[in-house]
């Protein structure tokens, strides 16, 4: 901090966070040196803002079909800046115009689940997400790309063969079933 001068006896503290307790000391100095601190202040709390530190780290995905996943670090309890913290939700499928806003009210929270059966597997929506408190809303993170969830598979592999290659073991092959919208991404087959 600055030195003042030795004739005043107050000070203005800036740029300290919002809703934050503080306590105060205050150390005398002069040419020979510093003295010892005062006792401490009695704690005094800053008064609450709207919050301006957006949630970062926003994914998602995954989920059932119907629905979109979405998921973000929390903000830590010293960025929340009054009571009342919570989070915003905001997404629209890409290439709409109309955004879907929802709210979630718990300071812990890190998710958001949305479930309507319209949604087709593995749609993509942009996706905000930002913060509020009682004193008001603040920002909002940027446009995140996240894709609904997906459906199972609804073809079969085509092409399946076997050929002998020994007493005690069969080859089995098959053609993959390709990418689409549809079907989503096959993770795996299992043989029976």
């Amino acid at each position: 901090p600055e030195v003042i001068n030795g004739r005043t006896h107050q000070a203005t503290v800036v740029d300290l966070s919002p809703w934050v307790e503080y306590e105060f000391r205050v150390v005398a100095s002069n040419s020979v040196g510093i003295g010892e601190p005062s006792r401490p202040s009695a704690l005094l709390k800053t008064k609450a803002a709207v919050p301006v530190v957006a949630p970062t780290n926003i994914s998602g995905g995954g989920g059932s079909c119907s629905e979109l996943v979405i998921t973000w670090e929390p903000v830590s309890e010293e960025l929340q800046n009054g009571e009342g913290f919570g989070y915003i939700i905001m997404f629209r499928p890409l290439g709409s115009t109309t955004w879907t806003k929802a709210v979630v009210a718990s300071v812990e929270s890190s998710r958001y689940v949305y479930r309507n059966e319209s949604i087709t597997p593995l749609s993509p929506f942009e996706v905000k997400v930002g913060v509020y408190n009682n004193e008001g809303e603040g920002t909002l993170s940027s446009i995140s790309i996240i894709y609904s969830g997906e459906d199972e598979p609804q073809i079969a592999p085509a092409g399946a063969s076997a050929l002998s290659v020994s007493a005690a073991a069969v080859e089995v092959s098959w053609l993959p079933i390709p990418w689409n919208r549809h079907t989503g991404r096959v993770l795996g087959y299992e043989v029976r």
